[in-house]
């Protein structure tokens, strides 16, 4: 498995289809074809990455 953003395969799974990468410090699940991908805060919470109008 890589990671969508930097390609890297330091991939760690956070639960059920969701992962982190340990390279770029993103989290991102699948579902439904398509690949969300989120930061995370400080406090925990996670906050989806976007390009345009797509999610990532």
């Amino acid at each position: 498995m890589f990671c969508p953003i930097c390609r890297g395969t330091q991939i760690g799974i956070v639960g059920n289809h969701q992962y982190y990468c340990w390279n770029c410090c993103l989290e991102f699940h699948e579902e439904a074809g398509r690949c969300n991908v989120y930061e995370i805060a400080e406090d925990g919470s996670l906050t989806a990455v976007e390009k345009g109008s797509q999610i990532l």
